[in-house]
Parts: structure tokens; sequence; C-alpha cells
């Protein structure tokens, strides 16, 4: 059965869901997204995705033609027809075909566009082992630059530290910021556990402000585990007895190895297993 994408309020047949050439969110990345889990007929924390994909944006000046019920109510409208119940939802506003010049008020309209379908970022096996990262060269683009809380469609920066942990043969890259602080991986956010304490960068290092990452902060209150933002070095994450990332494709994956170096045991850690069980117990509750 072919895949339904949902586009401007149709549906239509994935092969023939497209943009055009002079659409400005494939010339320039002039646009936003969210990425979004659905788990059994259930979308994970939906209003705080639509929220920000509403203020990401308001932040660039892109008018979304659609109200957040009307985008709910067509996030339900694609998996019915494509018979998913789980599914990784990718919703897009582009703003819409212009010319060649930069100019977004030469733009006919903006695009929406909704897909649903299947993601695997990381293998099985990678959950009970733990992932490798190394330490990029490539800096995180500071928010004097580009606000990190805008999620748009330009991710050559993070593209750009992918590469060097491809090369590195490793499964992925940490990103520092311009003060030499932690910020985040091309695609998660990250986390250590230090004397039973859970630590993650504050926004002010530069990051996004990950629905998953604020869900595992609440998570890890309500296990009793103390929480807190705060500013890293890689010399933090180096002594640390846990290491996980978090992100919506991923979920919560330890991680055990950094620059060559092993985490803690070289294991998955205590405090990273309580918080994949409370989230897997969250998303696939029993019934």
């Amino acid at each position: 059965m072919s895949l339904k994408v949902w586009m401007n309020g149709q549906l239509v047949p994935a092969e023939n869901a497209a943009i055009g050439v002079y659409d400005h969110g494939l010339l320039y990345g002039d646009g936003v997204f969210e990425g979004i889990r659905a788990y059994n007929g259930r979308v994970f924390k939906l209003d705080r995705h639509l929220d920000r994909l509403f203020a990401s944006a308001q932040a660039i000046r892109l008018s979304i033609p659609f109200t957040a019920q009307q985008l709910s109510r067509a996030i339900d409208q694609t998996m019915q027809a494509n018979g998913q119940s789980d599914a990784y939802i990718r919703l897009v506003v582009t703003r819409g075909p212009g010319d060649l010049g930069l100019d977004p008020a030469r733009s006919k309209g903006p695009v929406v566009f909704i897909i649903t379908d299947k993601i695997a970022l990381c293998p099985e096996e990678m959950y009970e082992k733990g992932m490798s990262l190394i330490t990029a060269k490539t800096v995180r683009t500071p928010a004097q630059s580009l606000n990190p809380q805008v999620k748009s469609l330009n991710y050559l920066n993070n593209i750009l530290a992918k590469i060097e942990a491809c090369d590195a043969g490793v499964d992925e890259a940490l990103m520092l910021n311009y003060d030499g602080f932690v910020a985040e991986c091309t695609a998660e956010n990250i986390f250590i556990v230090q004397e039973g304490k859970v630590l993650t960068p504050p926004v002010s290092a530069g990051i996004l402000e990950g629905i998953t990452r604020g869900f595992v902060l609440e998570l890890a209150r309500e296990n009793g585990i103390e929480a807190e933002e705060t500013d890293l070095l890689p010399d933090d994450l180096y002594r640390a007895d846990e290491c996980f990332l978090v992100g919506t494709a991923a979920e919560i994956v330890p991680v055990t190895r950094i620059d060559g170096r092993t985490v803690g045991t070289g294991q998955p850690g205590p405090i990273t297993k309580c918080l994949i069980d409370s989230f897997h117990k969250y998303v696939q509750p029993q019934t």
C-alpha cells in the first residue's frame, strides 16, 4: 500500500507528494518543522510540539495557514489513511514558492505537509550496550546568529558535525558552543549522571529545548532523582558515572564511550535504565 502524505489539506500518494523547485524551503532552508512520535495511536506531547512549531514560525515571520486543532486532526487523518498506530510524524511548513531572491515577501504562500512513517535511528543493541560519541570540531551556531529555539529546515550545522561522526566511525557527534561548554548532539540533547544527580546543559548553552528533554527532566524528578540544568565541560562528560542522549526519534539511548574514553563502567547505568523503563511505561502503557 502506498503511503499517503497530507499536503495543504489534501491526502496524496507519497510518490506524488512534491514541492516546487522554487520553494524557499528547498532553496534556502526557509521553513520550520517538528518531528513527533505516536505510540498505540497516542501522539506524544502533541500540544508541546505544536506550540513550538507556531513559536518557531512566528520567530521567522512565517504565517501557518492552519490552526493547531486543524493540524492535530490532519495528523490523525494521515495516520488513519496509512493504517498506523505507531509512527514517526514529520510536520513541515515551508515559506512556499517564490523567486530566486531571498525576499520572503515575494513567496506565494506557505506549503504545509505531514509525513507519517517509521524511523529507526539506533539499532536495538545500542540501547543495551550504549553508543559512542566524538566531540565535533564543528561548533554549535551561536544563539546571537540563529536562535536555537527555532526548529528550522536549515540543519547544515548539525549535518557537518554528523559527517565528522561518520568519518570517525562512531554513532554521534557532540557539539560545543563558542565558550567551550557542551551544547547538544546533532539530533539529541545530552544528559550525564554524577553522584546520583542528573545534569543537562541549560538553554543558555545554545541548545534546542527538546520536548523529550523536558519530559525526561520531569520523569527524573517523579522517580526521586535530583535533576539540574547546568553548564557542562567535556571533562564533566569524561568523568560522569553515566551518560545518555534523548530525542523524539532516539527516545533515551545510553552513551558508553566519548572521544575513545569509557564512561562509567562502560555499560548503561542504573539511572539511565530507570529513566528508559519509566519512559516506556508512559508511552506504551500496559492494558
